[in-house]
Order: C-alpha cells, then structure tokens, then sequence
C-alpha cells in the first residue's frame, strides 16, 4: 500500500493561477447572458431604494486612471448595496455636449465654417455617442455593474426636455437675468467660461506702477498731483475709467525730486523700494474718503479717470490706488455701476483690441503689453516696469490664459437663494467631512453664474426675443421647447425660424407684426450635468431624488457639486443628494500628476490587459481614496501578490471541502473544538468589521482586515493547525467535519464579504462551493454576525495562547538557526512556565502538539527550574530539543509508537489506526 494515496490531501479543480486577463472576459460575458444586472434588479425588487446618481463623465477618449477609481468606488458601493437589504439601482450617464468634442472633429478635418450649424452638430453628437460607446465596453472590462444598456446621455432628446424645464423653472422664479459683465473669457474658445472650467497655472507677467495727473484734487490735492496706480496687465490700460481708494486708509502725498505723488501710507514703503524712490518726503495726508468723486487725467487718452471709494480696495499689495477698468474685473464692474461708468470693453472675442483702444487695435491683448508699456513710458507716465511669475486663471479646456471681459451673458441668481443653498449643504452629509466647509465657503462667496456660452454645440438657450428686443420666457414657450426637444432633439432649434419653434398661433404684446428671433446662445455645460436630477432622478421610474449618495473627484466640489447644488435648489428647495463623498486624484508612484510628456501615465486598459480587472479593483480598495492616490507598476505587483494570498486562502478552503456535504457533515457550534469555535468568533468579527467599514465607505479597512486574516488568523495559524487533522484524520470523524464546518463557514462568508471588491473572482469561487446556495453570489444578502455565547471569554482565552504559540515559534525558529532541528516536526518543546500560563496550557483539551506543529510536547516545570540552554522569555522558558522516535512515513510525526504495529512497521499509532479503520478494503 501507498501510504500517501491514503492522505486526504485537498482537491479541486478552482484554479491556482487567476489567469484574470484571460478569465474575466469569460465571466462578464456570462454575466451579459444572463443580464446579471435585470436579474439583481428582480431579485432585490421592493426592498428600500439606495440611489448612487452617476456624475457623467466626459465622452471624448480613453478612459483613465481616474475614471477607473472612480467608477470602481461606486461600483463597490452599489454592489454592496444590493447584498445587504437594499434595490441599488445604478444608471451610468455620460456629458456629451461642449468645446472638446467641437475641437477633435475640428482636428478630424470637418470644415465648421462650410456647413450649417445643425449640419455640424449633427457631426459632434455621431462623434460622442461613438466616444460613449468607447467607455461603456472599457467600463464594463472594469467588472462595473450598471444599466448599461439604458445610460442617460446628455444629448439625449428626453435629457434635453427635462434641461429646459429646469431653466425655465429658474426663469420663473427670477432667477434668470440677461446682463452685461465681465466674465471669465477664454480667446482661446471665444466663448464665456464658468468658475468651474478655470485651473490655474503660472505665468510671468509685466508689473507696472503708472501715473495719473490730478484733474480736480476736491481742494485738498493740488492739480499735477500724480495719482500711482499698479497692475500686472497692461493691456487693461486702455480700458481705464477710474481709480479706487479705501474710504478708511490715510494716504499722503509724497515729493520726489521736482514731482509729488498719491500712495496709500501703509504702503509707501514698498511702493518707494519698488519704484526707486529715494527718501519720499510726506508733504500731506488725507483720507480716501475725503477724495471721494476727485478726477484724474488718463495717461494715454484724453478722458478723465474718476476717483471713487471701495472696500476692495486693501493694502496687501500695489499702492492702495486701484486701476478700475468696468468691462475687465468684477470689482470693477460693481463699483463702475455704483459711480455710473460706462462698461468700456475695448477686447473681442478672440482676445483682440479693438477700435476703441486706438492706436493699439488691431493687436492681440497679450501682445499689446509692451505697445501699451512703451507708449506709458514714452508720455513719461510709467513709473517702473518689472516682471514676476504667478498664478493665473486658465481654460480648463484649451489650457490657455483667460481673461475678464464684460459682454452680454445670461446669469443664473446665485445672491437671489443663497440662504437656501447653504441650509441645504449644512443637510447634507459630507465625506469627508471638509467637504461642507470647502463648498458652503464657495457658494457663500461665489458670483453669479454665467451659464452662456457662445459655441454651437450644446443645448440651446430657450429664449425668443419680440421686435423690441426683449426677451420672452413663459410657461407657454418652456412647455412648447420642452416638448419640441423631447420629439426631436435640441437641434431643432437651429434647424428652424424662431417663429415655427414658438407654439402655434403665439402672439406678444412688443411684436405686432407677428416678428420674433431666438437666441443664439448654448447653455453652459455644467448646467447640462447640473440637470441630472431632473433630467434623470425625476425623468426615471426606477430612481428617485434625491439620491443617497453623489461620489466624484474633489475637483467637482467647484462642478457637479456645485451646479446640481445650484439647479436643486432652485427648482425643489432642498439640494439634490442626501451625501457627498469624494476622492482625490491618481498620480504617479511618486505623487507626481501622470504626463504622456513624462511618460508616467499609467493605462486601466494595460492594467486589465496584464494583470486583470480585479487586481486594478483590489488597487481602489487598498488606497485612502479621499486624498490623493498613488499608482505604478511596483504598486500594482504588491497588490497582485495580496490578491494571491487571498486566492490562495480560497483555494486552499476549497481543496479541503471536497467531499463536504454541509446539509449533512456539518457540525453544530457547540459540538465544535474549542480552536475551532474561536475561528468561528474570529470571522464574526471580521464579518462585523468589514460590514461596518462598508457602511462607512471604508474599503482600505476592508482590504487589511480580509488580508489579515487570511494571512495571519488562517494560513499563519488555523490552516496550518488543521492540515494534520484533515489530511490524516478519518474522512468522516468529527474532529475532522468540525474542521471542515469552519472552513465551510469562513468560504462562504468570506466570498461575500469580497464580492463588492473582487466580483470576478468571487463569482469563481462560488460555483465550487459546495451544498445548495443562489445561483450567483451577486444574488445573496452579506454574512450575518451571529450571537455566541462565551465569544467573549474564548477569545480571550485563545488570544493569550496565540502569545504564547508566537513565543515557542520564536523559539523554534532560534534551534532551526542553532541547526538543534532541521523542520518544526523533528522538535519536541519543554515549556517552563508560570502559574498563570499553566492554567492556560491546562485548559486547552486541543492537542499542543498539533497546535505547536511539533511532534512532542511537555510542561517541564517552573520558569525557575528551566535548564540554561532554554530561551527564557517574559513569562515563558522554552527548551527545544530533538524528537526521539522514527519519523511516521504517513504524517511526518515523530513518534516512539512508529514500529509497533506489525501490520504497519512505518506508521505512527494514530496512522496504522486511521489505514486500518478506513483503507483495509
């Protein structure tokens, strides 16, 4: 007989290898056959809803690393959502207007200028749903479970439709304003932008201090006084209407030389040292509010600059006399509008000067720095030209400079429900919780919004304008639009006459010849995906709003967060979602920002295409997601190698349930080993653990607390426990089902708890899981925690023997480096021991031997009584010696009982017994 033929080693056919780039297709084709997502659906119908509302990304190109975490987070989410008591329906959305889908067809060749605006638009909405298409099938390669085949899209007609209720429900409200005001420009688009579409990057830029001549000093500054202003862009010059004092702060004249000049006093100082004035001479000081309405001369035009009071103006740099051009600040713009100027605008819209600047027209406002530099210098006007690096307002989009510039926009009334919009970020709840402060500080201090923009392809701004100019914006033309949009889509408006687009038979007061026009307008794209809850929320049957849950990247507290908030609010009152949650970025191995410049960007499709979709996963959970994350290859292959463990861990449960049936091997609670009731307290309390971290979107807890006891309570103990028990015990006994019940027990459990994380594999698992059990792991409820009694005192208990079990291993491990035993089954261990821990040792039944995995065990004595060549520990001394016996050729055990059966000469007792018992025949 072949003794080894007699172990029940583990057997099963569940893969070593993961093989995931190979095995996940496979799975998720599956999972497409039998409409995974229609069927968890079913299965959790009338359970209460949990909405996660999809923020839509941005259809033009590959995904990224950051669409990868972000949509894995939710995905995590949702399908944790669905195992435990809730319907967790998940519709994915897509933002498919704006410029970057304008400008890849630019770049594909299509010649804008040569066709109509309905022609090219129906080029840009091809062009996005091709790019939607792209990132549906790259997103479902990342294993996300969603509604794939009924996402919301922007350019939807039905989408459409709800946009333009929320516009005019915001109209009706009085929140919609046509006015003229400096915005956030981009040349580079020449098209207004929003707070949200700007970064900012460094530019140097020229610093001049310049001088405008006293006209009227009000009788307290002579006239000639020159007025000293500071700006760090020149080409506003020509725009210059005024010049702004704070009413509060003393200013004094100073003589240099045979000139006198007008600085605020607390920075005269730096204005001397920055011009080179030596030793300024204070001949008098007023106070800003005295000079109230004074007049100046401009430098480089024949009109005056009016002096005028503002509490902007500070003295944190500059001169504390402000250069004030209305059509190029929002301080500007206010207090013009309070003294009455004129918002003088004298740049294009592709950032060019025009007639107005004179001899300067003509040139682009950048380029005009130093016409405008040299001619000041030339009158004898500038006082000091120098150049500094800085921070500075860009185009999201183009990544070039913006500028202020004043032009007829539509406004969304952020002033008008501020109150509202507060109250409702302090109902929400925020993870984390910085969240609140970071967009109640931008919402308190945020302007109006500029929701125009003048591009051709987005949703149209729904105002007709009667023949006197004024704008018409009704119930009656909203539900017309609405409707017109939900039957044919927004380009319609572009496809007919302003007349054949209001509702039939339309009359107004200021058109008495029956004569209208339509704004040319599109709506900003934020107010696109600000819709959404109406748009997808309200529009759907199956969701409700608010949602549960908004989770997206911290950038969209200035976005998505911010514009939904703003929409929410004015058309319900309250903001649309219950919770925000928010993660940081994924940069490189070194936190530095991925650059195909730097050649440092790593691809979710390379990941997949490698590594596998699950370990890209395991990559998400294993992060603090709420900052900023890193990602590389070395990263990566750490991760592999804790999805191995885990892998392993399920292959190693699995091999030793064959043969287990659980409706009839398996053994009740208190029929258990004591070793082995605390394993089953052990993974309570991680069922307990990862529920909690779940509950609270803490997935790098779940990650340790799965990796630890895999590695440290199963493979670094449990397992290696029972591998004698059920390898070279009786198939059938019950010491060896008791181990199997735990093993059982920790599979099932356990392919649970990493189903949210590690779908693909735990789908895997579950179809080698023995016994009756749903048909998909996706279609079960998470593990319960169960009630034990005595848990408490057995893990105790058993958590002190584990200290005990780590101090013989140190000890085994010092006579394997002393060369005293070669592998830990040729020791035998002599504790001497406290009374303490010999009432301990005492009140295991379990064998010490299997649970040292040695093949001898004794208690020799006291600590005091133990020999000199014992490790002497704390409360512990330990003697490891040489077995003395034959090693069993069954289980490797040695033994004085080996040779003494005859039948069996090379076995231990315990084999010769078991072979008998089970193998005679």
């Amino acid at each position: 007989m072949e003794y080894k033929d007699t172990l029940l080693m583990p057997k099963t056919e569940f893969p070593m290898r993961g093989n995931l780039p190979n095995r996940e297709p496979a799975i998720q084709a599956k999972w497409a056959e039998e409409d995974i997502y229609q069927k968890v659906q079913k299965h959790t119908e009338g359970r209460p809803l949990f909405i996660l509302h999809d923020g839509p990304p941005y259809a033009n190109g590959d995904i990224h690393m950051g669409h990868a975490l972000n949509k894995v987070l939710k995905d995590f989410i949702v399908r944790y959502k669905s195992m435990s008591g809730f319907q967790a329906p998940y519709v994915p959305g897509w933002d498919t207007h704006g410029l970057p889908i304008e400008t890849a067809l630019t770049k594909k060749g299509v010649k804008r200028k040569e066709m109509s605006i309905a022609e090219f638009r129906k080029l840009c909405e091809e062009y996005a749903l091709e790019q939607v298409d792209s990132q549906r099938e790259q997103f479902k390669r990342l294993g996300v479970r969603a509604d794939w085949d009924n996402p919301y899209i922007t350019l939807k007609p039905e989408y459409e439709a709800q946009q333009i209720k929320v516009f005019g429900e915001m109209a009706k409200k009085g929140y919609i304003y046509k006015g003229r005001k400096p915005v956030y420009w981009s040349p580079s688009s020449e098209s207004a932008l929003a707070e949200a579409e700007i970064e900012y990057q460094d530019i140097k830029s020229p610093s001049i201090y310049v001088a405008f001549e006293v006209i009227d000093g009000k009788g307290l500054i002579d006239e000639g006084v020159k007025i000293v202003i500071w700006t760090t862009t020149p080409w506003t010059i020509p725009a210059n209407l005024g010049i702004s004092l704070n009413p509060d702060l003393n200013y004094v004249v100073v003589a240099v030389g045979e000139d006198k000049f007008l600085v605020a006093e607390a920075l005269l100082e730096k204005a001397a040292e920055a011009i080179g004035w030596e030793n300024p001479e204070i001949v008098k000081t007023v106070k800003g509010s005295e000079l109230d309405r004074a007049t100046a001369k401009h430098p480089l035009y024949e009109r005056e600059s009016l002096v005028m009071l503002g509490d902007h103006v500070t003295t944190e740099a500059g001169t504390g006399c402000v250069h004030t051009a209305p059509g190029h600040g929002e301080d500007d713009f206010i207090i013009g509008q309070k003294y009455g100027l004129d918002v003088l605008c004298p740049v294009d819209e592709k950032g060019v000067m025009t007639e107005e600047a004179g001899e300067f027209a003509g040139l682009f406002y950048d380029k005009a720095n130093k016409p405008i530099t040299d001619k000041l210098k030339e009158v004898g006007a500038l006082l000091n030209l120098s150049f500094f690096t800085h921070s500075y307002p860009h185009d999201w989009r183009t990544k070039k400079p913006t500028i202020f510039r004043a032009t007829a926009q539509w406004f969304a009334s952020i002033k008008d429900f501020r109150g509202e919009l507060l109250k409702a970020v302090e109902d929400t709840k925020w993870v984390p919780a910085w969240g609140e402060t970071r967009l109640h500080n931008m919402v308190r201090d945020r302007g109006d919004w500029c929701i125009s923009r003048q591009r051709a392809w987005g949703v149209p701004i729904p105002v007709f304008y009667a023949e006197n100019g004024d704008p018409i914006i009704s119930d009656e033309t909203i539900d017309h639009v609405s409707n017109l949009f939900r039957e044919h889509g927004s380009n319609i408006w572009f496809e007919r006459e302003a007349k054949e687009l209001l509702p039939e038979g339309f009359v107004h007061e200021n058109s008495p010849n029956g004569l209208f026009t339509k704004e040319t307008d599109i709506m900003d794209v934020w107010f696109d995906s600000g819709s959404s809850h109406q748009a997808v929320l309200e529009e759907r049957s199956d969701l409700q709003r608010p949602a549960d849950l908004y989770l997206e990247g911290s950038d969209q507290y200035r976005g998505w967060f911010n514009s939904s908030l703003s929409t929410g609010v004015a058309v319900t009152g309250k903001a649309p979602y219950k919770g925000v949650l928010s993660h940081g970025f994924a940069l490189d191995g070194e936190g530095r920002k991925m650059s195909k410049s730097i050649g440092n960007v790593v691809i979710p499709a390379k990941v997949m295409n490698q590594l596998g979709a699950d370990i890209l996963r395991l990559w998400v959970a294993s992060v603090d997601y709420q900052a900023d994350v890193r990602v590389s290859d070395p990263i990566l292959k750490q991760v592999a190698d804790v999805y191995r463990k885990i892998r392993n861990t399920f292959r190693f449960l699995l091999g030793n349930l064959d043969g287990f049936n659980p409706e009839n091997d398996k053994v009740s609670y208190e029929d258990l080993k004591e070793v082995d009731q605390y394993m089953l307290i052990k993974l309570n309390k991680l069922v307990k653990q990862a529920k909690t971290s779940y509950d609270n979107y803490e997935f790098a807890n779940i990650y340790q607390q799965i990796n630890n006891f895999c590695t440290l309570d199963l493979s670094s103990f449990y397992l290696d426990y029972a591998k004698d028990i059920l390898y070279c015990e009786t198939p059938n006994g019950t010491e060896r089902r008791g181990v199997q019940t735990v093993l059982y027990e920790t599979v099932l459990s356990l392919t649970k708890l990493v189903a949210p994380i590690l779908p693909h594999t735990a789908d895997e698992v579950w179809e080698f899981i023995p016994g009756n059990h749903e048909e998909n792991v996706q279609l079960t409820l998470m593990p319960e925690e169960r009630e034990i009694v005595n848990a408490m005192e057995i893990e105790a208990k058993w958590n002190a023997f584990m200290d005990l079990r780590n101090d013989v291993l140190k000890a085994l491990e010092f006579a394997r480096n002393q060369k005293i035993i070669g592998k830990s089954l040729n020791a035998k261990i002599t504790v001497y021991v406290d009374a303490e821990t010999k009432t301990l040792l005492d009140s295991i039944q379990e064998s010490p031997e299997q649970l040292f995995i040695v093949s001898k065990f004794e208690i020799g004595g006291t600590i005091a009584e133990a020999p000199e060549e014992a490790l002497k520990l704390e409360n512990i001394a330990i003697l490891v010696t040489k077995a003395d016996g034959e090693t069993c050729e069954r289980c490797w055990n040695v033994s004085e009982t080996v040779g003494k059966n005859e039948k069996h000469p090379t076995l231990c007792t315990r084999c010769a017994q078991v072979v008998e018992e089970t193998f005679a025949n």
